[in-house]
């Protein structure tokens, strides 16, 4: 039987995909540091589900339908309950792949931010900050939260989180479509090598050139040019985004992922392309451009967690 004093809370962040970035961290507030670049938000995310109950011995306790540790969306659940007392229960629904490039840790911070902030009533701001710096210092990304808290093309023109950081957004009709091609890769890793985040820190030129005229085709120009230059497509890969671009479509990495994201073929065109991602074994599926970012759920649900 449910216990009568549990509270609960339901939330939704939007994926994300990074077409080009310029890391900026020397802000003295970490809250001012991030990234500026531009990416798409995605309709497809996660959902989170939070119960807590007070008065008990605390605990707190993340869990998902797929294995191993969410250890950011941990970190956001357990900074926010902090010294309170109580048992808190958070449960996440991924619709994309983890550790494939589709902003799915910051996805995950901002949903089990904003679910726990309202099972404890906690201000918005607040579970929004924790997911920032849990984001941040947990090397899942370098901007993701602050993209995902609204919809469309976003520009993050300057880094950080609002209103620290500044971001510009576009709706835009679209779908695109995300593919993956092998293994996740730990971002981790490659975002604390200070050689890789050099590298990326060439892609300020890319950047410069995209805010001297932005849209959705310039977008899709300098995303495939930082692909390009960012240096970190396995071989598998590269040759996907060689037969989708041979087939007429923008496509780039999603960072940093095994994985791709692509303009959606016309009607016309679409046949042939799905046919041969088809029959190269290449997992895909299509997703619309989002027109809101991350956002509370009414109510509780049966899968609530206990």
């Amino acid at each position: 039987m449910p216990d009568a004093s549990a509270r609960f809370g339901r939330a939704f962040a939007p994926n994300h995909v990074s077409g080009f970035f310029v890391p900026r961290l020397e802000a003295r507030d970490p809250r001012g540091r991030g990234s500026v670049g531009a990416g798409l938000v995605l309709e497809a995310g996660v959902t989170a589900t939070a119960q807590w109950v007070p008065d008990v011995r605390p605990s707190v306790r993340v869990r998902w339908e797929g294995t191993g540790r969410l250890e950011i969306s941990e970190a956001v659940a357990a900074r926010l309950l902090a010294a309170r007392p109580g048992r808190l229960r958070v449960h996440l629904e991924h619709a994309l792949p983890i550790g494939q490039g589709f902003g799915s840790s910051a996805a995950g911070a901002v949903a089990t931010g904003l679910a726990v902030a309202e099972a404890l009533e906690l201000p918005r701001r607040r579970a929004l900050e924790v997911a920032h710096l849990a984001e941040l210092f947990g090397g899942g990304g370098l901007g993701g939260v602050a993209a995902i808290l609204g919809g469309g093309l976003e520009v993050r023109v300057r880094a950080g989180l609002p209103p620290r950081g500044r971001v510009v957004r576009t709706e835009v009709d679209e779908t695109v479509l995300v593919g993956t091609v092998g293994a996740p890769i730990r971002s981790t890793v490659i975002l604390r090598e200070p050689r890789r985040l050099r590298h990326f820190a060439e892609g300020e030129r890319i950047f410069a050139t995209f805010l001297s005229g932005p849209g959705w085709e310039e977008f899709w120009d300098s995303a495939q040019r930082f692909t390009d230059l960012a240096g970190l497509v396995p071989p598998r890969l590269a040759a996907t985004l060689r037969g989708l671009r041979r087939r007429g479509v923008s496509a780039a990495q999603a960072m940093f992922g095994r994985s791709f994201f692509a303009t959606s073929p016309s009607m016309n065109d679409r046949g042939p392309l799905l046919r041969w991602l088809t029959g190269e074994r290449i997992r895909f599926r299509e997703v619309p451009v989002a027109r809101a970012g991350a956002r509370m759920l009414p109510g509780r649900t049966e899968g609530s967690p206990s």
